[in-house]
């Protein structure tokens, strides 16, 4: 029995350390980061309690897909390897798959949403599940998320965001 534990924590340790790698190299070598030339959508995402400001860009073709997005602005670890990761999820995706990730995301950190299946639809993003282990940076996780889904649903094409963006 002893042997089967030290396999789990051992196991678990390896899947932190992927993880962790995961959020290092969006943060250190973000492939999103940038400005989108005539982007479509554009909105501030600010989360004031730790200083996170994001600027997002989406560019829409005419039948509703992503066919290109950006952000730029700065921010922790966890709120810059967020919004790049999230891009990698939306680029190519039609607004409502878009949102409907968006939908399954918040469900995933809020603890709402458990089946690993299910989570594996958001790729490298699944890594932050265990965020919600962390209140005070799961604002910064879904800041990107949020300032998306608004984007979206309000077709906001510039403004600022604020905290509620963050608000569970």
């Amino acid at each position: 029995m002893a042997a089967v534990i030290f396999f789990l924590q051992e196991a678990d340790m390896d899947l932190k350390a992927l993880y962790q790698e995961i959020l290092n190299e969006h943060n250190l070598h973000p492939t999103h980061k940038g400005i989108t030339e005539n982007a479509t959508l554009t909105l501030q995402g600010v989360n004031p309690s730790c200083g996170d400001n994001i600027y997002l860009q989406l560019k829409i073709d005419d039948s509703g897909i992503i066919t290109d997005g950006s952000f730029n602005g700065s921010g922790c670890a966890i709120s810059q390897a967020s919004v790049d990761m999230m891009l990698d999820d939306i680029i190519g995706q039609p607004k409502e798959e878009a949102l409907r990730l968006a939908g399954l995301f918040m469900d995933m950190i809020q603890g709402k949403e458990t089946d690993d299946s299910k989570i594996e639809e958001l790729d490298e993003a699944a890594s932050l599940k265990n965020i919600r282990t962390m209140p005070a940076r799961v604002k910064c996780a879904v800041l990107g998320w949020r300032t998306m889904k608004d984007m979206l649903e309000k077709n906001h094409t510039e403004g600022g965001g604020s905290q509620s963006h963050c608000d569970l």
